[in-house]
């Protein structure tokens, strides 16, 4: 495996570093989003037809989106970049999988995945790297497998930085991340904005995409 960027270096480091206070947080979180829970819900049945391959969380945190999918009936494992963080996933999901990788370089081979869900986790790369980790997911996903984006949108605004409690984050325009998708070859299924929660800054955003034959 080749080193990892500085820029990834300085995430795995700042998410290491709050790992145990992230997992209590983040824990229960879904209980209180019922529109994520329905587009996760919505991922899940059209991975369950498109066939039996396995879906992985990239950039799975302390993995308890990665057991919501496996409850939803999924083939699922996490990956993520914080040593620590998955750590924290396989003690507290002992009968899950879960590996130490990165999003951009995954050791998978090509056509592996029948499905991707990245929940928040492409915020944290730089906007001109993005469409090189849509490459890599196309590269590991199967024929019609399918994509699943959680990010923060912008809000009318062009991609933007912005002040993460963790580490550097960018907020993007919805129909530009489409854009960036659908020229790595998915097609796009639906999407979902909602507006934030009481204890949320900004507006959420969720792509549904298919990779095309």
């Amino acid at each position: 495996m080749t080193e990892p960027s500085s820029h990834l270096s300085a995430t795995a480091d700042a998410y290491d570093a709050v790992a145990v206070l992230y997992a209590e947080l983040a824990r229960d979180s879904l209980d209180a989003l019922p529109l994520d829970r329905a587009v996760l819900a919505a991922f899940a049945e059209l991975a369950r037809a498109n066939g039996a391959g396995p879906v992985a969380e990239l950039g799975c945190g302390p993995g308890y989106l990665t057991a919501h999918l496996r409850d939803l009936g999924l083939d699922v494992f996490g990956i993520d970049l914080s040593p620590v963080m998955i750590d924290l996933a396989r003690e507290t999901y002992p009968d899950l999988r879960f590996e130490l990788g990165s999003m951009d370089a995954l050791d998978l081979p090509d056509g592996k995945l029948n499905g991707i869900v990245s929940w928040y986790s492409v915020i944290h790369a730089p906007p001109q790297d993005v469409p090189s980790y849509f490459a890599e997911f196309r590269r590991v996903l199967a024929p019609g497998g399918h994509l699943l984006l959680g990010f923060f949108e912008s809000e009318g605004e062009p991609v933007t930085a912005f002040d993460h409690k963790v580490a550097t984050a960018y907020r993007w325009p919805i129909d530009d991340l489409a854009k960036l998708a659908g020229e790595a070859g998915f097609i796009e299924v639906g999407r979902m904005l909602r507006e934030p929660g009481e204890d949320e800054r900004f507006r959420r955003g969720h792509l549904l995409m298919r990779l095309g034959q």
